[in-house]
C-alpha cells in the first residue's frame, strides 16, 4: 500500500500531458541502419529490374523484389494451357451489361470484337499476345438483355445467362492479322489494305473451337442445338423458343470461318473517302480469298 500512495503522490505533483512536455523513449532518436537485400534492387530508368546498392543486376527471372515476375503477375485459370500462346482479356457480363444500359452497345445488333473495342471501354493488344475477350460470368445474374455475341472465350454459366434471355452466343478464334483490323477498322481501311481473310485455329485451339458445348463457330449446328436443351435442363430454366422472334434472323446470324467483318467479305477495299467498296476481280486474288 505504501508504494500505491507514493505513485499516487508522485502523479499529483506532474504536469498535464501536452505537446510541450512530450519526449520519445529512451534511444528512439537513434538512427537504425537499414542493410539493403541482394533482391531489393534500385530504380534506374528501367522499372523495377534494376541495379541494387552494390550494382547487380537481380536473378534471372526476378523483377527486383524477392518473388520472380510469373509468381506476382497474376493469371487467368480459365484458359490453363493457353496462357503461354493466348491470352484472353476478362470482359465480364457486368461491364457489358453497362454497356448496353448506357447505349455504347446495341442489343439489337450483333456484336462481337469491333463493336466491343469501339465502346473504347476494353481494348486489345495484339503484341502483348491478345487474341480476343474472355466474357466472364460475373454479373450473370443481373443480366438480362437479349443479345447476339461473338467472343473469343467463355464458360458454361456465361453461355446460360444469355440462351436464358433468348440470345445467342458464338466462340470465334482470331488470328493476329484479322484482330489488328477489327480493333479499329477506321485506321486499316484509311491504309487501303484489304480485308484480311481469318486463319483457322491452331491445332492446340481446334478442340475448343469445335465443340458444341462451348458454341465454337465450328461445331455442327444440330449438336449445339441439342446442348443447349441439355444446358438449360441442368439450370432449370425454360429455353426461349427463337424460331419464333420477330429477331430471329439477326440473334441466328453467324459469319463464315474466313470472315471477320458482318456484311464484308475478306479481299474487299473499303474506301472511306469516295465510300465506296472495291472487290478485287482477279481470279488469283479471288481463288486466295475463297479458297
Amino acid at each position: 500500500m505504501a508504494g500505491i500512495d507514493k505513485a499516487l503522490s508522485i502523479i499529483r505533483t506532474l504536469p498535464r500531458v501536452a505537446l510541450n512536455n512530450i519526449r520519445n523513449l529512451p534511444g528512439a532518436d537513434k538512427k537504425k541502419r537499414i542493410r539493403l537485400g541482394k533482391h531489393h534492387g534500385m530504380k534506374c530508368g528501367r522499372g523495377d529490374a534494376g541495379q541494387n546498392h552494390k550494382g547487380n543486376l537481380p536473378y534471372l527471372g526476378h523483377a527486383g523484389g524477392a518473388s520472380p515476375f510469373y509468381l506476382k503477375i497474376p493469371k487467368e485459370p480459365y484458359y490453363k494451357g493457353h496462357h503461354l500462346r493466348r491470352e484472353y482479356p476478362p470482359l465480364s457480363m457486368l461491364e457489358l451489361q453497362r454497356m448496353i444500359d448506357l447505349g455504347l452497345i446495341d442489343p439489337d445488333e450483333p456484336i462481337d470484337l469491333s463493336v466491343i473495342c469501339n465502346t473504347k471501354r476494353k481494348s486489345l493488344k495484339p503484341l502483348q499476345r491478345h487474341y480476343g475477350f474472355n466474357l466472364t460470368d460475373e454479373g450473370a445474374d443481373i443480366f438480362d438483355a437479349k443479345i447476339n455475341i461473338e467472343v473469343q472465350w467463355t464458360n458454361e454459366v456465361t453461355i446460360a445467362a444469355i440462351e436464358k434471355n433468348g440470345g445467342t452466343i458464338t466462340s470465334r478464334f482470331f488470328d493476329m492479322v484479322a484482330l489488328q483490323a477489327m480493333i479499329d477498322p477506321v485506321a486499316w481501311f484509311k491504309k487501303g489494305r484489304p480485308i484480311p481473310r481469318c486463319k483457322l485455329p491452331p491445332q492446340d485451339a481446334v478442340a475448343h473451337y469445335s465443340d458444341a458445348k462451348n458454341r465454337g463457330y465450328l461445331a455442327d449446328p444440330d449438336e449445339i442445338r441439342e446442348k443447349r436443351i441439355t444446358l438449360a435442363q441442368k439450370y432449370g430454366y425454360i429455353l426461349p423458343d427463337i424460331s419464333k422472334d420477330p429477331m430471329f434472323d439477326k440473334l441466328m446470324l453467324r459469319k463464315d470461318p474466313r470472315q471477320i467483318f458482318y456484311g464484308l467479305a475478306p479481299g474487299w477495299v473499303v474506301n472511306l473517302k469516295d465510300r465506296k467498296i472495291l472487290k478485287p476481280k482477279d481470279p488469283e486474288f479471288m481463288e486466295y480469298y475463297n479458297s
